[in-house]
């Protein structure tokens, strides 16, 4: 279970994931859960935690539902409107991100690996995204060695658990720079999201 302080760190990614793909046009929830999901493998692969989404195999490739009710909340809390950032998630969340970033090499190195992904996959339809999604090549740690396609992975079969994987760094933020992303993105700042509160 995400903790408090992850899920704002995922609701803020998020919110950066959809100001990017915004210039590659109509985006569905399809693409933006596959886009996710092909971030957080890409961060887990160089050894980094960005998101914190758990995923499983979906009928269109990798779905999340923490990832579901994120986007639920946002609009809840009128932070987008369908998949686009309202003025105050522009023009408030996306740079106190981008300050929590500066100077932070891990912060960078996720912000760059978001970066990259959304620029390979952003301009393609869901359709394509999720043929990538369902090509990529996933094993156990049980058996390392044996990789099997997403496509021939069985539906609800659990592909990403965050908390299991062990990586060199995770994406944090300050405490003065979450409390003000808090307050950007909706709630208290003095206090962190949680399920309940949501």
């Amino acid at each position: 279970m995400r903790k408090p302080n992850q899920i704002s760190v995922d609701r803020a990614l998020l919110l950066y994931v959809l100001y990017l793909v915004e210039p590659h046009g109509l985006l569905s929830e399809v693409k933006l859960q596959q886009l996710c999901f092909l971030c957080e493998l890409q961060t887990f692969g160089k050894g980094f935690k960005g998101f914190h989404f758990e995923f499983f195999r979906f009928a269109y490739g990798a779905f999340s539902k923490d990832l579901d009710n994120d986007l639920t909340t946002l609009r809840r809390k009128e932070r987008i409107e369908n998949y686009t950032l309202s003025d105050q998630a522009r023009e408030e969340v996306i740079p106190l991100l981008l300050k929590g970033i500066e100077g932070m090499e891990t912060n960078k190195k996720v912000k760059e690996i978001i970066d990259a992904v959304v620029t390979t996959y952003g301009p393609q339809d869901s359709g394509m995204i999720t043929n990538s999604v369902e090509a990529v090549e996933l094993s156990t740690p049980q058996q390392p060695e044996f990789k099997i396609p997403i496509r021939d992975i069985v539906f609800h079969t659990t592909l990403l658990v965050p908390h299991r994987i062990e990586v060199q760094a995770e994406f944090t933020l300050a405490p003065a720079i979450l409390a003000q992303l808090n307050a950007a993105m909706g709630y208290d700042s003095q206090a962190a999201p949680s399920i309940q509160s949501w």
